[in-house]
This record gives C-alpha cells, sequence and structure tokens, in this order.
C-alpha cells in the first residue's frame, strides 16, 4: 500500500512540475494572449482582418522562413513582396493550379490577416480550408464568428468613409479602413466588405427572410428557411457584403450557397 502511495505523490509531482495540461490535450485555461494578427475570442483566436490570400513560390525551400513567419502571424506586406509573393482573388478567380475543390493547392496558397489591402474574393469554401491550413490556421465555427462579431455596428447607412462597408462603394475596400466597423473585440470588417465563409455546412436552405425585430431592428438577412432534401450542402456564409445594405449585420447568414460557388464578394478569414 504505501508503495501504491509513494507511486500515486510521484505522479501528482510530475504532474505539477510538469503543468497542468496534459501534452496534446486542450488549453489548461482561457487564451490571453494571440498572434499580432489576431485577436482574442473566447477560448481562441480570430483574425483581426479578413484575409488577402497570396501565392508563395518555393514555400519549402527558398521562401521556406517566409511560411514559418506566416504560421507565426508574423509576415508583413514587405516581406510578401520582397519574396515575390503574388496576391490573389482581388480581380479574378486566380487560384489554378489550386482547384476550386481545394485539390492541389497545399504549400501554393496561403491567407494572411494584414491591415489596408484588399480581401480576397473569388475563393471557394475548399480553397478557403486549405489557405487557412497552409497558415497554421482554420476556418472559424459559426459560433466562433458570432461571438467574435459581437459589438460591430449593425448598420445604417454608410457614409463611405468610417461605418462598415455595406452600400456605398459598391466594391470592396482594405482591410481595416473602416475605422468604425470593428467588434468588442477588436476584429475588422465582420459586417459588409465581403461575405464570409465559416466551417459549418447545412442542407442547403430555399428561403428568404430576415430576423426579428427583437435581436435585428435593421432587419439582418436570414437565407436559413425551407431546408432542401437534395443535392449538396451549404457552407454558412456571414457578415453581408459590400451591396448588402441594412440586410448585412451581425446577423446576418446565408446557407443557400454552394461550397464550389465562386463571387466576387465571397471571402473569409481564419482563426486558431
Amino acid at each position: 500500500m504505501r508503495q501504491i502511495s509513494n507511486g500515486i505523490a510521484l505522479l501528482a509531482a510530475v504532474a505539477l512540475a510538469a503543468g497542468t495540461a496534459v501534452a496534446g490535450g486542450p488549453p489548461s485555461g482561457p487564451v490571453t494572449k494571440c498572434p499580432v494578427d489576431s485577436v482574442v475570442s473566447g477560448a481562441g483566436c480570430m483574425d483581426r482582418y479578413e484575409a488577402s490570400v497570396w501565392r508563395v513560390p518555393n514555400p519549402t525551400t527558398t521562401n521556406a522562413g517566409l511560411v514559418a513567419r506566416i504560421q507565426q502571424g508574423k509576415a508583413t506586406i514587405e516581406l510578401l513582396m520582397a519574396a515575390g509573393a503574388s496576391l490573389l482573388g482581388t480581380t479574378s478567380d486566380d487560384y489554378a493550379p489550386c482547384a476550386d475543390s481545394g485539390q492541389n493547392c497545399t504549400d501554393d496558397i496561403f491567407a494572411l490577416s494584414l491591415p489596408g489591402v484588399l480581401p480576397s474574393g473569388f475563393v471557394t469554401w475548399f480553397q478557403a480550408q486549405e489557405a487557412c491550413a497552409n497558415s497554421g490556421k482554420r476556418l472559424p465555427s459559426n459560433a466562433e464568428w458570432q461571438a467574435a462579431v459581437a459589438g460591430t455596428p449593425d448598420p445604417g447607412p454608410d457614409d463611405g468613409m468610417t461605418d462598415c462597408n455595406t452600400i456605398a462603394t459598391m466594391s470592396a475596400t482594405p482591410t481595416g479602413s473602416r475605422s468604425k466597423c470593428v467588434s468588442s473585440v477588436g476584429a475588422f470588417d465582420m459586417v459588409g466588405n465581403m461575405f464570409e465563409w465559416v466551417a459549418d455546412m447545412v442542407p442547403r436552405s430555399t428561403g428568404l427572410g430576415t430576423w426579428n425585430a427583437e435581436v435585428s431592428p435593421t432587419g439582418d438577412l436570414q437565407f436559413l428557411a425551407g431546408a432542401s432534401t437534395v443535392g449538396e450542402p451549404g457552407p454558412l456564409v456571414r457578415g453581408g457584403l459590400f451591396v448588402s445594405g441594412m440586410n448585412a449585420g451581425p446577423l446576418e447568414v446565408d446557407g443557400a450557397i454552394r461550397a464550389g460557388f465562386v463571387l466576387n464578394g465571397i471571402g473569409f478569414r481564419c482563426a486558431r
């Protein structure tokens, strides 16, 4: 019995010396610090800005150091340009050979959270998943996205300068350029500018409506009624885009879009 007690005491001492978290297990407490390109949101990190997608040449050789900085959230536009990286998805669907299905994307396209650049569009849900993964991140869940958007203004008129970009410019604006369009945790442009893919899929919706006035006085759009019983599921897109007007908002959600659909106004942001 004494040997068993001594063994238990020894295991407890080892655990105390190593910390309370088991190696490879979940965090032992709330996240308190995130990389500089993201903000603390709940138990994780949400990218501060909508994703710009970059193709990095020679990512496993000459530019392996740059890829490491991307994965650490420390890459800058200057470093990307010096390495010969190119920004994709701002004027056309130019991701090939990275296919709409997400094939041929590994070590090819990388999602970055950078201020003052046009966010990438024309990107499928599959490509967004791969771009996040290559950067050591992932698409956020719908619940994570909802927690991070809280505090972002539910838009009225768009003044074209500081309000969320929902109608005035009729095109995407550089990330972080609308100073009032920021959430309580510090994430920019989660309302308007670009629709944002999230990880969750649902049966594709067939009915359009708005949230009731109790939760959304401005009538945020919800396209979640009348689930289809045939065809492929639809990943959710959130927040609205640059032509959504007052239908954009923290509660805007659309489940009618195919995962392989491409539109200039559909982008994403990553989480950790």
